[in-house]
């Protein structure tokens, strides 16, 4: 119990994935608000410390090679995030704006929250596909290059932006943006649960938004609380080498 209270949220996911469903459950968020203790968490998201705690005890520890992603290099890390996350963002943003727009165009008359769900879609659309062109061809090349430079015992490679640390504050900024743009399409959707009789077309469209959040949530969290952190520490580790 002591150990759990010590833990912030995104330790806890970092140290085993498996407690993200556990928070995801209780509403609390653990990639763009994982820097608080459970208690703090439990506060601020109104959850039931207790009942939380419980949970989180009687989660099954026993992480899998394949999800222990904080044990992973982070050239690996980073190739994972975009044939993972990247491909889906990629592959489900055109599915999400088809749905967007033919909903609203059907029933944005009658339920006229669809017409601002339709115009976030497009915005975090927007954003996310910016988002990830920025990753692929300026950060996570240069956190490559970091890796094989300590692996080689050759230099800091020299980069155009500073230190990583510039475009890391740039990608945790979208992270905030593209969270926030979802949790008020959540808000507006009644956290994706679609009316009484909704059509097939509606009910995908939401069932696709809380799956299009979630897969977020975990790219975020593997970005934030292992990828970002690690990188800071392995330029620190390179320019005190020189």
């Amino acid at each position: 119990m002591e150990k759990l209270q010590s833990k912030t949220v995104a330790e806890m996911v970092t140290e085993n994935i498996k407690t993200a469903h556990i928070f995801k459950k209780y509403g609390i968020d653990f990639c763009c608000g994982g820097g608080i203790t459970l208690d703090k968490a439990c506060k601020k998201y109104n959850a039931d410390y207790d009942l939380l705690v419980n949970d989180l005890i009687n989660v099954d520890n026993t992480s899998s090679r394949a999800t222990n992603y904080n044990s992973w290099d982070l050239d690996f890390l980073a190739d994972h995030i975009v044939n993972v996350h990247h491909s889906y963002v990629e592959e489900n943003i055109p599915l999400l704006l088809q749905y967007s727009a033919r909903v609203a165009q059907v029933h944005g008359h009658h339920y006229t929250e669809l017409l601002e769900i339709e115009e976030l879609v497009k915005e975090v659309a927007g954003e996310l596909s910016a988002h990830c062109k920025k990753e692929e061809l300026i950060l996570f090349p240069f956190v490559k290059k970091m890796v094989k430079a300590k692996k080689e015992g050759t230099e800091l490679p020299e980069a155009h932006f500073g230190t990583v640390d510039n475009p890391i504050k740039m990608m945790e900024t979208e992270h905030e943006d593209a969270g926030e743009l979802l949790r008020r399409i959540a808000k507006l959707s009644n956290n994706y649960t679609p009316p009484q009789g909704a059509c097939n077309t509606y009910r995908a469209f939401y069932a696709k938004l809380d799956e299009f959040e979630q897969d977020l949530h975990h790219h975020i969290h593997l970005e934030n609380n292992i990828l970002f952190p690690k990188s800071l520490m392995l330029e620190k580790e390179l320019r005190n080498n020189q």
